[in-house]
């Protein structure tokens, strides 16, 4: 205990990198990012759900990927996926109704819903094609 009292300050600074070096690892499960998302559109055929409202869908989306609006995703989702092992990319605008989405997936049993960290705009600031309605 006299150890630590007297040396605070290495003390501090071994707890500071410690945190530093586990943040990454503590943030990974916020989402995909746009490569590792084309990875699993093209290698497993993932299906992406863009949940935004039709309006916001028609003015820009990831190219194949099909509208439907976080509001009726728990009624419409296993119309839509009949595969509850097919992975699903959920996508939005900036994450934060993907995010809720995804998690609203894995408990309808979608095991492997994931969604696009940042949304659309990540999308697009990674230079990746975005098709109009």
């Amino acid at each position: 205990m006299k150890f630590l009292l007297d040396n605070w300050m290495l003390v501090t600074v071994a707890l500071a990198s410690g945190v530093a070096l586990l943040f990454p690892v503590l943030s990974a499960g916020r989402g995909l990012g746009p490569q590792d998302m084309v990875q699993l559109m093209n290698r497993e055929k993932a299906i992406v759900i863009d949940v935004c409202e039709p309006d916001e869908f028609a003015r820009g989306h990831v190219i194949g990927a099909k509208n439907l609006p976080l509001g009726q995703l728990e009624a419409k989702l296993g119309q839509l996926v009949k595969n509850k092992s097919t992975p699903v990319i959920m996508v939005c605008q900036v994450g934060a109704r993907s995010a809720r989405a995804a998690a609203a997936a894995q408990k309808l049993g979608f095991e492997k819903a994931q969604s696009l960290a940042g949304g659309l705009k990540a999308w697009q600031a990674a230079s990746m094609p975005i098709e109009k309605a």
